[in-house]
């Protein structure tokens, strides 16, 4: 059972993990949880996980090396801060396509840029610059565009473009960007009854045989689950990275799918029948996390960015969830703690929640450059930035339903129902109230350090 919401600059998305309590002779516990992963979509549109084994690391090491071998030494190495201009960015695009071509693979990978960790304005040269670490990158055997040192998600242009057209100039519109992965009413309903079918006691000689049947019997009850995408194309990558960061979230803390790093999770923390029936875990931005020169001319995202919060939630016997109004309980809040403080190590890991991030970097530069109206002070709109036709992201598989999983756990007599959602909402990090002042003038200093001034085509440089 799962339901997230995403929702830019109002994203919202939610987590619930129920809690039943049979009392299973053995001490078992049953996980069921609906995923949603957009690793895999089939013909109709159904979401599975999918693995990518290398035992040997063989495979990606010959991707490495092709890849060393044929970027350029200025594109392929470190650098602490790379710049792109989105001036420049824009017009590159057009000389492409212009000619008939298609974007390379530098301008898809916004020249390896890592991070949309700064965004600087140059009126004198009409220019909008967004800037962090980059390097050369491969594509791991997933699919992800990931550093060839670090192994941190290259951001990709497609996740820019929706960024950027969530908050076009001249809009005063707060756009509400969202996922939710909703079980079907009557399948809340089935599982509510199912519930009072589960024996409160079970002999040791049938916990086996028992066990699998509860769990086919919620798989059979939940079914398939249907995924919304609201604000944003379903189709879009961007869409997608939410939709994935938000199941692996779910995975981890139920215990089906083992931390990234030593932290604690929710399933871990159990120890009491009385903790909450019910979570909702949803992530959001660290939204105190915004840095502005006095001139708002640059600005600096500080930190991770990304915090993981919950709050219990009940489902009634006709199967509607509902808000308990309640705070988390102790293994929840344990979890969303652990995995807030934990993030940088588990994204360094696990790299679907560097992309979350980025995803997160992204829309708030989005939304500093249009508040800021850096369009209108450059005298510039931009053309196939903004053009679906002539540069298309709303290419993907449209991911619509996912089906129930269910995982056996053997601890202390529970049965979790998990779920969880991504909230974003970049209004926020902006209100002048949270942004942090640029007290040391390090940004400032920075700003005026680079230079906006571009040779012939060049659009990016360090």
């Amino acid at each position: 059972m799962s339901s997230n919401s995403i929702r830019l600059p109002a994203v919202v998305a939610t987590a619930l993990t129920a809690l039943f309590l049979p009392r299973l002779a053995s001490g078992q516990q049953i996980t069921v949880q609906s995923p949603s992963f957009g690793v895999s979509i089939d013909a109709d549109g159904v979401l599975s996980t999918k693995s990518y084994p290398d035992p040997t690391g063989k495979l990606i090491a010959k991707r490495v090396a092709y890849a060393r071998g044929t970027q350029p030494a200025d594109l392929r190495n470190w650098s602490d801060l790379r710049n792109v201009s989105l001036v420049g960015l824009e017009r590159a695009l057009a000389a492409q396509l212009d000619a008939g071509g298609k974007p390379d693979d530098t301008l898809l990978h916004l020249a390896g840029l890592q991070r949309a960790q700064y965004v600087f304005f140059y009126p004198d040269e009409r220019d909008i610059v967004i800037a962090g670490p980059a390097e050369g990158w491969v594509d791991d055997l997933s699919g992800r565009a990931v550093g060839l040192t670090t192994g941190r998600p290259t951001l990709l242009l497609e996740d820019l473009l929706v960024a950027l057209r969530a908050y076009p100039p001249g809009s005063r519109a707060k756009p509400y960007i969202g996922c939710s992965i909703d079980p079907r009413p009557e399948g809340l309903a089935n599982l509510a009854r199912f519930q009072k079918t589960i024996p409160r006691e079970i002999p040791e000689s049938q916990r086996e045989l028992v066990t699998e049947q509860i769990a086919q019997g919620m798989r059979d009850s939940l079914g398939l689950s249907d995924i919304r995408v609201f604000g944003v194309s379903n189709k879009t990558h961007f869409a997608q990275v939410l939709i994935e960061a938000d199941y692996r979230m779910k995975l981890i803390g139920i215990g089906v799918e083992p931390p990234p790093v030593n932290m604690v999770t929710f399933i871990a923390a159990l120890n009491s029948p009385r903790m909450a029936a019910m979570q909702r875990w949803w992530f959001t931005p660290n939204y105190d996390c915004v840095k502005v020169t006095p001139d708002r001319l640059a600005m600096e995202l500080v930190g991770e960015g990304v915090q993981l919060l919950g709050e219990e939630m009940q489902l009634s016997a006709d199967g509607k969830l509902t808000a308990a109004g309640k705070n988390p309980d102790k293994a929840s809040k344990a979890f969303t703690t652990s995995f807030t403080k934990k993030y940088a190590e588990i994204a360094a890991r696990a790299p679907v929640f560097a992309q979350l991030r980025n995803m997160i970097d992204l829309v708030v530069s989005a939304a500093f450059i249009r508040e800021q109206d850096y369009y209108g002070k450059a005298d510039w709109r931009p053309g196939v930035l903004a053009d679906e036709s002539r540069l298309p992201v709303e290419t993907l598989t449209t991911p619509k339903q996912v089906q129930c999983v269910v995982s056996a756990v053997w601890k202390e007599n529970r049965l979790l129902v998990p779920a969880g959602g991504v909230g974003i909402h970049p209004d926020l990090a902006l209100d002048p109230a949270r942004l942090q002042a640029d007290k040391d003038g390090k940004l400032q200093n920075r700003r005026e350090k680079i230079s906006s001034r571009l040779a012939g085509n060049q659009w990016w440089w360090d």
